[in-house]
């Protein structure tokens, strides 16, 4: 048996399916190792209610069993379908004020941690990278977020149910929207990523999918070919459609839209009844098409966590535990080529951070990669550029090596 250790678990940014699931891995494969494994509630805070006398480390003891059901059903072990977190998590604090980490760094110190595992996106990966500096934590890091937008890994836990809650989402609108002949604009999550949207809307039989990396900014050209693509369907004898928007699709601005949904339907309608008084008869019945926008809003962060978030979550919990094992410190558990693995985590906070001071996302959705091709080869809209090249190939340092070429405008 491995000499006892105590380890650290929390669950940091927003919260998404798969979360509890990575912890009841890192609790049981731990537990057969003959270590503690310590649940901290409420992110990094709950090290601030420990510094504060607020809670004992013995309450925050988690076991192998993480509900113990009386009755016939005792020791049932339900953590891995829950959604949501059981510690809690935190999606904003105060870390960078001397007084807050202080707190956090004498909470960690009170519970006496060999090692402490963060599950987060790249943000709270971040914060908590710079206090493990600090305080000279051990630190290993789990990738979890819908928009997998974390460098490095292919798959982050929490993605592959969100992209099944979109989908599922898409199939109802999709009936609805042939019911009544209805434009349905449905938009989805992405700040500064279109993976979800991309997938999901491929997957549900999008007719248009507007993403950041593709269409930054909704201008005239943009409303322009997602109308010709609406009016092509609609003299095919297909009188509804379905748009997928990015929540990160910007409104002609440099900021991301509040309501860019509501934006694209109002912009649709004016274009079409522009384009029906220039004599353009495809456009005239396009101008009084019924179109209705669904902001999915955080449903998308729920749900029980698909088998393969299971898996996930499961393999990254016992990787983390087997690099403390090993003493492989500082270091984020990835999904590469069908496997698990890990990277320094100084490599990709560097890249986090340089790729935030310039305000663009860490891991974009690639616009010349194979799900965008697969968008094209479907007759998807997906905007600009109109060109096919192989996947991104990305260096040691998470840095395309892929050369860009020049963006072509569609005609």
């Amino acid at each position: 048996m491995d000499r006892q250790k105590r380890i650290g678990i929390l669950t940091s940014g927003g919260d998404c399916p798969g979360l509890n699931a990575v912890i009841r891995a890192v609790v049981k494969c731990a537990s057969r190792k003959g270590w503690e494994v310590y649940g901290i509630p409420y992110g990094t805070d709950g090290f601030i209610e420990i510094a504060q006398g607020n809670r004992q480390p013995q309450e925050l003891r988690l076991y192998e069993h993480g509900y113990d059901i009386p009755g016939v059903l005792q020791g049932l072990d339900v953590l891995q379908f829950l959604s949501g977190s059981v510690l809690g998590s935190l999606s904003k604090g105060d870390t960078e004020k001397p007084e807050v980490a202080a707190q956090i760094l004498e909470g960690y110190q009170r519970l006496n941690l060999d090692a402490l595992i963060a599950i987060g996106g790249d943000g709270s990966l971040d914060i908590i990278y710079s206090l493990a500096k600090k305080g000279g934590w051990n630190l290993i890091g789990i990738p979890k977020t819908i928009d997998n937008d974390v460098p490095f890994t292919e798959r982050a836990v929490g993605f592959d149910t969100a992209v099944d809650t979109v989908t599922a989402a898409l199939y109802d609108l999709t009936f609805t929207a042939a019911s009544h002949e209805r434009v349905m604009i449905a938009e989805v999550m992405g700040r500064d990523a279109g993976h979800l949207a991309l997938h999901a809307g491929i997957a549900g039989g999008a007719d248009a999918i507007l993403i950041p990396e593709l269409t930054p900014v909704v201008n005239e050209e943009t409303i322009a070919h997602l109308c010709e693509k609406l009016a092509s369907l609609r003299e095919e004898k297909r009188k509804f459609a379905l748009v997928v928007v990015a929540e990160g699709v910007k409104e002609g601005s440099t900021e991301a839209g509040k309501n860019i949904g509501n934006f694209v339907a109002k912009h649709i309608k004016a274009y079409s009844s522009r384009m029906c008084s220039l004599d353009r008869p495809e456009f005239c019945e396009m101008e009084n098409v019924d179109t209705r926008v669904t902001v999915l809003g955080h449903l998308q962060r729920s749900g029980t966590p698909s088998s393969f978030d299971r898996l996930l979550a499961t393999s990254f919990g016992i990787k983390a535990v087997d690099l403390i094992a090993a003493q492989q410190y500082d270091r984020l558990v990835v999904w590469q080529s069908g496997k698990v693995d890990s990277k320094p985590l100084e490599t990709i906070i560097g890249l986090v951070r340089q790729c935030h001071e310039e305000h663009r996302c860490p891991s974009p959705v690639d616009p010349y990669g194979f799900m965008v091709g697969t968008a094209r080869s479907l007759g998807i809209y997906i905007g600009d550029p109109q060109v096919s090249t192989p996947q991104t190939e990305y260096s040691e340092n998470g840095k395309s090596a892929t050369p860009e070429p020049e963006l072509v405008s569609q005609n």
